[in-house]
Protein backbone atom coordinates (compact mmCIF):
# COMPACT_ATOMS: atom_id res chain seq x y z
CA UNK A 1 0.00 0.00 0.00
CA UNK A 2 1.28 3.18 -0.90
CA UNK A 3 0.89 7.09 0.19
CA UNK A 4 -0.08 9.67 -1.89
CA UNK A 5 2.06 11.94 -3.79
CA UNK A 6 2.16 14.76 -1.12
CA UNK A 7 1.30 15.89 1.75
CA UNK A 8 -1.34 18.44 0.90
CA UNK A 9 -3.30 16.26 -1.94
CA UNK A 10 -2.86 12.91 -0.44
CA UNK A 11 -6.02 10.65 0.91
CA UNK A 12 -3.62 8.44 2.80
CA UNK A 13 -0.37 8.67 4.93
CA UNK A 14 1.61 5.86 6.39
CA UNK A 15 4.05 6.30 8.92
CA UNK A 16 6.57 4.15 11.24
CA UNK A 17 6.95 5.86 14.44
CA UNK A 18 7.11 9.74 13.42
CA UNK A 19 8.81 8.82 9.83
CA UNK A 20 6.30 9.18 7.17
CA UNK A 21 6.95 6.50 4.83
CA UNK A 22 6.06 5.51 1.63
CA UNK A 23 4.70 2.16 1.64
CA UNK A 24 3.64 -0.48 4.51
CA UNK A 25 6.63 -3.04 5.20
CA UNK A 26 6.08 -6.54 3.60
CA UNK A 27 6.95 -7.85 7.46
CA UNK A 28 3.50 -5.52 8.89
CA UNK A 29 2.14 -7.86 11.12
CA UNK A 30 -1.00 -5.56 10.75
CA UNK A 31 -1.02 -7.68 7.76
CA UNK A 32 0.22 -10.45 8.66
CA UNK A 33 -2.09 -11.33 11.59
CA UNK A 34 -4.41 -8.47 12.04
CA UNK A 35 -2.07 -7.16 14.82
CA UNK A 36 -3.15 -3.93 15.50
CA UNK A 37 -6.58 -1.78 15.78
CA UNK A 38 -8.10 0.75 14.20
CA UNK A 39 -10.66 3.65 14.61
CA UNK A 40 -13.06 5.76 12.77
CA UNK A 41 -14.29 9.28 13.07
CA UNK A 42 -16.63 11.77 11.51
CA UNK A 43 -15.42 14.68 10.75
CA UNK A 44 -16.93 17.98 10.90
CA UNK A 45 -15.51 20.94 9.12
CA UNK A 46 -12.16 19.66 9.26
CA UNK A 47 -12.21 18.95 12.91
CA UNK A 48 -12.61 15.81 14.53
CA UNK A 49 -15.01 16.63 17.49
CA UNK A 50 -14.83 12.97 18.91
CA UNK A 51 -11.15 12.64 18.75
CA UNK A 52 -10.88 12.51 22.52
CA UNK A 53 -13.12 9.75 22.88
CA UNK A 54 -11.57 7.65 20.14
CA UNK A 55 -7.97 8.35 21.46
CA UNK A 56 -9.11 7.18 24.48
CA UNK A 57 -10.75 4.02 23.54
CA UNK A 58 -7.51 3.20 21.34
CA UNK A 59 -5.42 3.85 24.17
CA UNK A 60 -7.33 1.27 26.11
CA UNK A 61 -6.88 -1.49 23.35
CA UNK A 62 -3.14 -0.43 23.06
CA UNK A 63 -2.91 -1.42 26.57
CA UNK A 64 -4.70 -4.61 26.43
CA UNK A 65 -2.73 -5.71 23.31
CA UNK A 66 0.19 -4.25 24.64
CA UNK A 67 1.01 -2.78 21.48
CA UNK A 68 3.22 0.65 21.25
CA UNK A 69 1.36 3.97 20.65
CA UNK A 70 2.31 6.71 17.81
CA UNK A 71 2.22 10.56 19.38
CA UNK A 72 -1.86 11.10 19.51
CA UNK A 73 -0.35 15.41 18.75
CA UNK A 74 1.51 14.06 15.64
CA UNK A 75 -1.61 11.94 14.91
CA UNK A 76 -4.26 14.26 15.13
CA UNK A 77 -2.15 17.28 13.14
CA UNK A 78 -1.45 14.61 10.36
CA UNK A 79 -5.46 13.66 10.19
CA UNK A 80 -6.49 17.41 10.41
CA UNK A 81 -3.90 18.09 7.41
CA UNK A 82 -5.77 14.98 5.48
CA UNK A 83 -8.83 16.70 6.10
CA UNK A 84 -8.03 20.14 4.94
CA UNK A 85 -10.88 21.92 6.36
CA UNK A 86 -13.57 19.59 4.70
CA UNK A 87 -15.99 16.77 5.72
CA UNK A 88 -15.27 13.08 5.57
CA UNK A 89 -13.93 9.76 7.77
CA UNK A 90 -11.04 9.60 8.61
CA UNK A 91 -9.73 5.89 9.47
CA UNK A 92 -6.87 5.13 12.00
CA UNK A 93 -5.08 2.01 11.76
CA UNK A 94 -2.37 0.96 14.28
CA UNK A 95 -0.33 -1.71 13.37
CA UNK A 96 2.63 -3.03 16.16
CA UNK A 97 4.64 -2.46 13.37
CA UNK A 98 7.45 -4.85 11.07
CA UNK A 99 8.41 -8.39 12.38
CA UNK A 100 9.97 -12.00 11.55
CA UNK A 101 7.59 -14.73 10.41
CA UNK A 102 6.16 -16.72 13.86
CA UNK A 103 3.26 -15.04 16.14
CA UNK A 104 5.62 -13.73 19.35
CA UNK A 105 6.02 -10.11 18.97
CA UNK A 106 9.02 -8.24 18.94
CA UNK A 107 9.98 -7.07 22.28
CA UNK A 108 11.19 -3.16 20.97
CA UNK A 109 8.26 -2.41 18.05
CA UNK A 110 7.91 0.78 15.93
CA UNK A 111 4.27 0.87 15.53
CA UNK A 112 3.06 1.56 12.04
CA UNK A 113 -0.18 3.86 11.91
CA UNK A 114 -2.18 4.87 8.99
CA UNK A 115 -4.63 7.36 8.20
CA UNK A 116 -6.96 7.62 5.17
CA UNK A 117 -10.09 10.31 4.36
CA UNK A 118 -12.87 9.14 2.92
CA UNK A 119 -16.48 10.20 1.55
CA UNK A 120 -19.29 10.68 3.81
CA UNK A 121 -21.41 7.21 3.84
CA UNK A 122 -24.72 7.87 2.43
CA UNK A 123 -27.84 9.44 4.42
CA UNK A 124 -30.42 6.94 6.79
CA UNK A 125 -33.64 6.42 4.74
CA UNK A 126 -36.00 8.47 6.24
CA UNK A 127 -38.13 5.66 6.93
CA UNK A 128 -35.17 4.22 9.33
CA UNK A 129 -33.23 0.80 8.33
CA UNK A 130 -34.04 -2.66 6.93
CA UNK A 131 -32.51 -5.21 9.32
CA UNK A 132 -31.60 -9.13 8.39
CA UNK A 133 -30.35 -12.09 10.96
CA UNK A 134 -27.13 -13.38 9.76
CA UNK A 135 -26.34 -17.00 10.20
CA UNK A 136 -22.09 -16.12 10.89
CA UNK A 137 -22.07 -16.11 14.36
CA UNK A 138 -19.43 -13.94 16.25
CA UNK A 139 -16.71 -16.61 18.58
CA UNK A 140 -16.73 -15.63 22.31
CA UNK A 141 -13.33 -14.46 23.20
CA UNK A 142 -12.79 -12.44 26.59
CA UNK A 143 -9.69 -11.32 25.25
CA UNK A 144 -10.57 -9.26 22.46
CA UNK A 145 -14.13 -8.57 23.83
CA UNK A 146 -14.76 -4.50 23.67
CA UNK A 147 -11.96 -4.10 21.16
CA UNK A 148 -12.01 -2.24 17.77
CA UNK A 149 -9.04 -4.78 16.38
CA UNK A 150 -8.22 -5.90 13.08
CA UNK A 151 -9.19 -9.04 12.53
CA UNK A 152 -12.61 -8.65 11.25
CA UNK A 153 -13.56 -11.34 9.40
CA UNK A 154 -16.36 -12.20 11.09
CA UNK A 155 -18.23 -9.25 9.90
CA UNK A 156 -16.59 -9.83 6.05
CA UNK A 157 -18.70 -12.88 5.84
CA UNK A 158 -21.52 -12.03 7.86
CA UNK A 159 -21.79 -9.00 5.35
CA UNK A 160 -21.44 -10.71 2.54
CA UNK A 161 -24.24 -12.87 2.85
CA UNK A 162 -27.26 -10.81 1.67
CA UNK A 163 -24.63 -10.09 -1.24
CA UNK A 164 -25.58 -13.66 -2.56
CA UNK A 165 -27.64 -13.89 -5.45
CA UNK A 166 -30.13 -16.44 -3.80
CA UNK A 167 -29.76 -14.48 -0.41
CA UNK A 168 -33.38 -13.58 0.80
CA UNK A 169 -33.80 -9.39 2.25
CA UNK A 170 -30.93 -8.61 -0.11
CA UNK A 171 -32.77 -5.22 0.25
CA UNK A 172 -31.58 -5.08 3.73
CA UNK A 173 -29.82 -2.25 5.29
CA UNK A 174 -27.43 -3.87 7.67
CA UNK A 175 -27.85 -7.35 9.42
CA UNK A 176 -27.53 -8.35 13.08
CA UNK A 177 -25.02 -11.09 14.48
CA UNK A 178 -25.31 -13.50 17.24
CA UNK A 179 -22.77 -14.95 19.48
CA UNK A 180 -22.17 -18.37 18.92
CA UNK A 181 -24.17 -19.32 22.07
CA UNK A 182 -27.07 -17.58 20.18
CA UNK A 183 -27.09 -14.09 22.10
CA UNK A 184 -27.54 -11.42 20.27
CA UNK A 185 -24.27 -9.03 20.16
CA UNK A 186 -24.68 -5.96 17.42
CA UNK A 187 -24.35 -5.20 13.95
CA UNK A 188 -22.19 -5.77 11.38
CA UNK A 189 -20.59 -2.35 11.74
CA UNK A 190 -22.85 -0.50 14.64
CA UNK A 191 -24.23 -1.25 17.56
CA UNK A 192 -27.24 -2.03 18.90
CA UNK A 193 -30.48 -0.90 21.26
CA UNK A 194 -33.91 -1.81 21.97
CA UNK A 195 -36.25 -1.19 24.25
CA UNK A 196 -37.38 -3.87 25.83
CA UNK A 197 -40.30 -4.04 28.54
CA UNK A 198 -39.85 0.14 28.36
CA UNK A 199 -36.57 -0.33 29.15
CA UNK A 200 -33.31 0.87 26.92
CA UNK A 201 -30.88 -2.25 26.78
CA UNK A 202 -27.98 -2.89 24.69
CA UNK A 203 -26.15 -6.25 24.57
CA UNK A 204 -22.80 -6.91 26.66
CA UNK A 205 -19.68 -7.41 24.88
CA UNK A 206 -17.46 -8.93 27.67
CA UNK A 207 -17.35 -11.73 25.50
CA UNK A 208 -17.32 -10.69 22.06
CA UNK A 209 -18.33 -7.53 20.37
CA UNK A 210 -16.84 -3.77 20.08
CA UNK A 211 -17.26 -1.02 22.23
CA UNK A 212 -18.34 1.50 20.41
CA UNK A 213 -17.27 5.24 20.86
CA UNK A 214 -21.29 6.09 19.87
CA UNK A 215 -22.51 3.29 22.39
CA UNK A 216 -20.46 4.83 24.84
CA UNK A 217 -22.52 8.17 24.68
CA UNK A 218 -26.13 6.59 23.59
CA UNK A 219 -25.45 4.75 27.17
CA UNK A 220 -24.96 8.10 28.95
CA UNK A 221 -27.62 9.57 27.25
CA UNK A 222 -30.37 6.72 27.84
CA UNK A 223 -28.87 5.81 31.60
CA UNK A 224 -29.79 1.96 29.36
CA UNK A 225 -29.16 -1.25 30.68
CA UNK A 226 -26.25 -3.53 29.58
CA UNK A 227 -26.73 -7.36 29.90
CA UNK A 228 -27.55 -10.90 27.79
CA UNK A 229 -30.30 -9.91 24.92
CA UNK A 230 -31.85 -12.92 23.00
CA UNK A 231 -33.25 -12.69 19.54
CA UNK A 232 -36.94 -13.52 21.06
CA UNK A 233 -36.57 -9.71 22.85
CA UNK A 234 -35.14 -7.84 20.06
CA UNK A 235 -38.14 -8.95 17.89
CA UNK A 236 -40.74 -8.14 20.53
CA UNK A 237 -39.01 -4.57 21.68
CA UNK A 238 -41.22 -1.98 21.39
CA UNK A 239 -38.11 0.24 19.53
CA UNK A 240 -34.60 -0.57 17.92
CA UNK A 241 -32.07 1.38 16.37
CA UNK A 242 -28.32 1.13 15.51
CA UNK A 243 -25.54 3.42 16.44
CA UNK A 244 -21.76 4.07 15.17
CA UNK A 245 -19.60 7.02 15.32
CA UNK A 246 -19.60 7.73 11.33
CA UNK A 247 -23.26 7.55 11.06
CA UNK A 248 -24.85 8.54 14.25
CA UNK A 249 -28.52 7.32 15.60
CA UNK A 250 -29.91 4.87 13.27
CA UNK A 251 -33.81 4.20 13.74
CA UNK A 252 -34.88 0.41 12.49
CA UNK A 253 -37.97 0.25 10.44
CA UNK A 254 -37.77 -3.76 9.79
CA UNK A 255 -36.57 -6.79 11.06
CA UNK A 256 -37.42 -9.97 8.52
CA UNK A 257 -41.31 -9.52 9.20
CA UNK A 258 -41.18 -7.34 12.47
CA UNK A 259 -41.84 -3.43 11.51
CA UNK A 260 -41.57 -0.85 13.78
CA UNK A 261 -42.75 3.06 13.19
CA UNK A 262 -40.72 5.92 14.14
CA UNK A 263 -40.04 6.29 18.01
CA UNK A 264 -40.92 9.56 19.33
CA UNK A 265 -37.80 8.69 21.98
CA UNK A 266 -35.20 8.35 19.01
CA UNK A 267 -35.82 11.09 17.41
CA UNK A 268 -35.59 12.76 20.42
CA UNK A 269 -31.99 10.92 20.87
CA UNK A 270 -30.96 12.36 17.36
CA UNK A 271 -31.67 15.75 18.41
CA UNK A 272 -29.65 15.31 21.16
CA UNK A 273 -26.86 13.99 19.24
CA UNK A 274 -26.49 16.30 17.22
CA UNK A 275 -25.87 18.98 19.70
CA UNK A 276 -23.24 16.70 21.27
CA UNK A 277 -21.74 16.14 17.46
CA UNK A 278 -22.06 18.75 15.25
CA UNK A 279 -21.56 16.35 11.77
CA UNK A 280 -25.52 15.05 13.17
CA UNK A 281 -27.13 18.30 13.05
CA UNK A 282 -28.25 16.89 9.16
CA UNK A 283 -29.17 13.68 10.25
CA UNK A 284 -31.89 14.82 12.95
CA UNK A 285 -35.04 14.55 11.51
CA UNK A 286 -36.84 17.92 11.99
CA UNK A 287 -40.24 16.39 11.89
CA UNK A 288 -42.12 16.01 15.32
Amino acid sequence: MRGGPSRGSAMIAIFQGRQRVDSIAGNDRGLAYGDGLFETLRAHRGTLPWWPAHWARLTRGAQRLRLPLPDPIQVRDEALALLDGGDGVIKLLLSRGSGGRGYAPPVDATPTWVLSRHPLPPPVPAAGLALRWCTTTLAIQPALAGLKHCNRLEQVLARGEWDDPLALDRDADEGLMRSGEGDVVCATSANLFANVGGRWRTPAVDRCGVAGVCRDWVLAALDADVGRLAVVEIESATAVFLCNAVRGILPVARLGTRHWSMDPEVVALQRRLATAHPAFVSAAPLFT
